[in-house]
């Protein structure tokens, strides 16, 4: 019940620093740059806050299935743990997709 409560209160105190952090910048950015450069309208609040929702999903996303390649460090680990054929496999199949001498190869 203890950790329930503690990751509750981490993920309220995070949505209070995008809510007063990250919102009021994207605004002001957004509201300065934005229409300047490519006549667009200004935003609000709420709009800025839209703005920072929508660029979560589309760049971040949820992560089913635990999926780290997106994360720091992720392909580190995942490179860590494979055997040296693994890698090797990994390097020949870099090279037949990208065209090239795979790096480290």
């Amino acid at each position: 019940m203890q950790r329930g409560v503690m990751m509750s209160v981490k993920v309220a105190i995070m949505l209070v620093i995008i809510v007063a952090g990250f919102t009021p910048a994207v605004l002001f950015l957004w509201n300065w740059l934005m229409p300047t450069l490519f006549g667009l309208h200004t935003i609000t609040f709420w709009q800025s806050l839209g703005l920072i929702g929508l660029s979560w999903i589309l760049f971040r996303g949820p992560m089913f299935g635990g999926r780290d390649f997106g994360s720091r460090g992720g392909m580190r680990r995942r490179w860590a743990a494979m055997t040296p054929e693994q890698r090797e496999q990994f390097r020949r199949g870099m090279q037949t997709r990208c065209g090239g001498a795979a790096p480290g190869a």
